[in-house]
């Protein structure tokens, strides 16, 4: 039986918007290791789902299509939102305060 791994999108550290954020995406679990290639010693494999994304507007639309499709699968949280440390940039050259 094939495995699917149910994931959020997460934020790409070079997009500042807030596009897609509620977006979930379904990989499908790679079904053999991989192995270097003797030319290039590139690593790959025959296994073509691997490169298979798809992609959802929300988490249950994403385990229907699984259960639907026959899918086992596996719902991976997503990373915890950090919160910004705002502070000026003459704080970086802050000394010891002089007496």
């Amino acid at each position: 039986m094939v495995h699917a791994r149910i994931r959020p999108r997460i934020k790409s550290s070079m997009q500042s918007g807030r596009a897609r954020e509620g977006a979930w995406l379904l990989e499908y679990e790679p079904t053999e290791a991989k192995r270097a290639d003797p030319l290039t010693g590139w690593a790959g494999s025959g296994d073509t789902r691997e490169q298979v994304t798809l992609g959802f507007p929300t988490l249950d639309a994403a385990k229907a299509y699984a259960e639907k499709h026959g899918l086992t699968y596996h719902v991976t949280p997503g990373q915890v939102e950090r919160p910004l440390k705002l502070q000026a940039y003459a704080e970086n050259f802050r000394g010891p305060d002089l007496v």
